[in-house]
């Protein structure tokens, strides 16, 4: 119990730091550019128009609403990771139950029980969190039409309850499902073999994993792009609604839309961020040249 207390604690410390960070990559991915474009250089020395980064993007929302409006959503978001870190606690807790109850697993072949535990575990976190995630990117979304329609947790739940029943609630889940699983499964069969057939060093293995994980993430950042697009799709807000978002009956036409335009990376960097080769993204692109 301890140990979970601790969990969340350090968790929310987390989640509280890096909420401005995860509000502007979310305004990104919906397509919101309120700042036009500057003329800098690449990697290679050349000239190219590139969108405002994370810093330039903050002191535009900190303009708009002040040094609180980079905490938009916080309130679901801390839910969320709370209940999630129990979740995941406690089914991490049943399952090693259950392996204890079966302890004679040859060490050789211990990568498929231990990732089948932990993603049975995650994803009954994110399935049991999912509502208020939904939640927290539509409170962020509402930057972009000023509305107020996402007030509180309490009052959000209702809205979402009252407009679109329970369903609403669970916008996007399997994309990011889908991610979540994929990535696990990819970062933890790269640890196997790497640190099994190539490395010994303990800090080389720490690194090892880290790095992977990193790539892990890259290869199915387009799930957790399409799961946001989902969550806030066709909700009544601006930011779900053309000319951000076409509406999408199923999140597998969304994805097709995004590959069609190239912007499934969209919101995968917050820094050097060139100009895209489809559509712009803003409603103000009338004003970027």
């Amino acid at each position: 119990m301890a140990d979970t207390c601790g969990q969340v604690l350090l968790g929310s410390g987390l989640t509280v730091l890096s909420h401005p960070l995860l509000y502007i990559k979310v305004l990104i991915q919906v397509g919101h550019e309120p700042l036009a474009p500057t003329l800098g250089r690449n990697l290679f020395g050349r000239q190219v128009y590139q969108l405002p980064g994370l810093f330039a993007y903050a002191k535009h929302i900190m303009k708009v609403d002040g040094k609180a409006g980079l905490f938009k959503g916080i309130g679901p978001r801390l839910c969320a990771g709370t209940i999630g870190t129990v979740v995941h606690s406690k089914v991490v807790q049943k399952c090693q139950e259950q392996v204890s109850s079966h302890s004679s697993v040859n060490e050789k072949c211990v990568l498929s029980p231990q990732t089948t535990k932990e993603m049975i575990a995650r994803s009954c976190a994110t399935i049991v969190t999912h509502p208020f995630h939904v939640i927290t990117l539509r409170c962020m979304v509402q930057f972009i039409g000023r509305e107020i329609k996402y007030s509180g947790v309490f009052d959000s739940i209702i809205t979402v309850y009252r407009e679109e029943g329970i369903l609403g609630f669970f916008a996007g889940l399997i994309p990011r499902l889908l991610g979540d699983v994929l990535s696990l499964w990819i970062c933890n069969l790269l640890a196997h073999v790497i640190n099994t057939y190539a490395i010994d060093d303990s800090l080389c293995v720490s690194c090892s994993c880290a790095l992977f994980q990193f790539f892990a993430s890259m290869l199915t950042y387009p799930f957790v792009l399409v799961s946001n697009l989902m969550a806030v799709n066709n909700c009544g807000l601006a930011g779900g609604l053309p000319p951000y978002a076409s509406v999408y009956p199923t999140w597998v036409d969304c994805w097709r839309h995004l590959s069609r335009e190239g912007n499934t990376s969209r919101g995968s960097s917050l820094f050097f961020r060139k100009l895209p080769a489809g559509k712009m993204y803003a409603i103000d692109q009338k004003r970027f040249f």
